[in-house]
């Protein structure tokens, strides 16, 4: 009999993870600390890569279901200077490589997969502890414990689970984004509309940049990426939604007012996203009856990558953990061997790709990168 799998997490790698031990017959709990699957927004559109997240739907037997919520058209991206003339336009061909999805809609298909009760909500980790011989003990905020003979961190970039495997802590790169939000965006913000497009708009500088999509329903989701300190950002009040975005659209003084529009008219309060990551090519020794999947295993700057690897992650593990039926150490092995050297060159494409964005290069190093990728 295969071990039952204890999840902490329940983002896409978590669920995609309790949803293919699901369709191999293993049974799964994930435990997760937002009180209801609604209780927060789960972030903007995602590029779906061919050769790792659509794998894993693929293994998850959801193909349908995600081909079901594509965002028709998003794929379309341009590049402007700050004065909002075009540097680039690449359409959306229609071949749907990497086709843009909303996150929440994604992970909805992969709750609406699993058997009812296998996330139990409202279950924060407040610690955990090694029991020995593999098995370890979860405390949870409200003081229930739960113990686990085979355990998964799919917990993000400040899981609780890491630090049974890793002393690795995530480290401000001295990049943020600032997110905002514009709604009805074609009746109330033509201009900025038409300068964003169908799909991602991109307006880059060395240090500064406007980086926008088109969401379905006319929305605007965007993010303002500057390269400070981490004091200069503890400065700004963002607790003061107007002073906050007005500081922050200090910084892109001269810009076209349809760019600095997606801040200073954002609809939603302004949220800093600081950016850290975890040391290139994070990995640990094996530790007995647990691992780690996504950002909890391999946080890294934003590159559009991941998703897409907390996804394939969450698959490749349960396909391990199905080939190497009651033996755990045997499937977490295997799974390891394969994701330490899967990863580890995904930490330097995206620090290439944050500085193609932001460093001395952009936005022409970005441009050039596109159109390369364009040809190939």
């Amino acid at each position: 009999m295969t071990t039952p799998v204890t999840i902490v997490g329940a983002g896409l790698g978590g669920l995609t993870l309790a949803r293919v031990l699901h369709v191999h017959g293993i049974p799964a709990t994930v435990y997760e600390a937002d009180p209801s699957a609604e209780s927060r927004t789960q972030g903007g559109q995602l590029d779906i890569h061919e050769n790792d997240g659509q794998r894993a739907l693929a293994d998850a037997g959801l193909t349908d279901a995600f081909r079901a919520i594509i965002h028709e058209g998003a794929e379309a991206l341009r590049m402007l200077d700050p004065h909002g003339t075009a540097l680039l336009e690449v359409p959306d061909d229609g071949t749907a490589r990497r086709p843009e999805v909303l996150r929440g809609a994604l992970r909805r298909i992969l709750l609406d997969s699993l058997p009812d009760g296998t996330v139990r909500w409202g279950h924060k980790v407040a610690g955990v502890r090694s029991l020995g011989g593999g098995r370890h003990e979860l405390t949870f905020a409200d003081g229930s414990t739960v113990t686990s003979d085979l355990l998964v961190g799919a917990d993000g970039a400040w899981s609780r689970i890491r630090p049974l495997l890793s002393d690795a802590t995530p480290e401000y790169i001295g990049t943020t984004f600032v997110e905002t939000y514009l709604y009805d965006v074609d009746a109330r913000h033509p201009a900025t509309a038409e300068a964003v497009g169908a799909g991602a708009m991109y307006a880059l500088t060395p240090g500064k940049g406007i980086v926008a999509h088109r969401e379905a329903g006319g929305i605007l989701h965007t993010y303002v990426e500057l390269n400070r300190s981490a004091e200069w950002f503890a400065a700004v009040d963002f607790t003061d939604p107007a002073a906050a975005s007005a500081r922050v659209a200090a910084e892109f003084k001269g810009w076209a007012p349809h760019l600095t529009a997606l801040i200073t008219d954002g609809e939603t309060p302004p949220v800093a996203r600081m950016i850290h990551t975890l040391p290139d090519g994070h990995r640990w020794e094996r530790v007995p009856g647990v691992t780690l999947i996504g950002d909890a295993a391999h946080l890294m700057p934003p590159s559009g990558d991941g998703a897409n690897l907390a996804m394939f992650d969450g698959a490749e593990l349960a396909k391990a953990i199905a080939a190497h039926p009651g033996d755990a150490e045997a499937a977490l092995t295997a799974y390891e061997e394969a994701l330490f050297p899967r990863t580890e060159g995904f930490y330097a494409d995206a620090r290439e790709i944050l500085d193609l964005c932001l460093g001395d290069s952009a936005p022409h190093g970005f441009i050039d990168f596109f159109r390369g990728a364009a040809q190939e």
